[in-house]
């Protein structure tokens, strides 16, 4: 019961922390862009909605010496609007990509899980620091 208590505190952190990053999160369409002098722009885009689910895109992008724009990082993450809770789903980099569920939710890679949530929650709180606010 405990690890699911913690489960439920991290997603309860990372909801918070994502309100503080976007104050709009949930009345928010399309994408937006916060742009904080000093500091890589931060994207956001809502991915698709669902009853009692939305998902989101976080990410930096840097500018590649070919030329090209390359997310890193770039994060898919769920959001549960009347539980006030939120989640990691997806992360990629310029060299990897890890998923928390495969393609029809039936399997849970639960280290994945760990590690995603907790450089979310790492990530949300350095972007707090940092100034970005992303708004309708």
């Amino acid at each position: 019961m405990a690890k699911r208590d913690s489960s439920r505190d991290m997603h309860t952190r990372i909801f918070r922390k994502l309100l503080k990053v976007i104050p709009d999160l949930l009345t928010i369409e399309g994408s937006a862009k916060s742009v904080v002098e000093g500091f890589m722009d931060l994207h956001f885009d809502i991915l698709y909605c669902e009853p009692d689910r939305m998902f989101i895109a976080l990410s930096h992008y840097y500018r590649h010496p070919s030329g090209d724009m390359v997310a890193d990082p770039d994060m898919e993450i769920a959001v549960y609007p009347e539980r006030e809770m939120a989640e990691a789903i997806a992360y990629q980099d310029s060299l990897v990509y890890r998923r928390v569920y495969s393609d029809y939710e039936t399997v849970v890679d639960v280290k994945a899980k760990r590690e995603l949530n907790a450089f979310l929650n790492q990530w949300l709180t350095n972007l707090i620091q940092q100034g970005h606010c992303i708004r309708a």
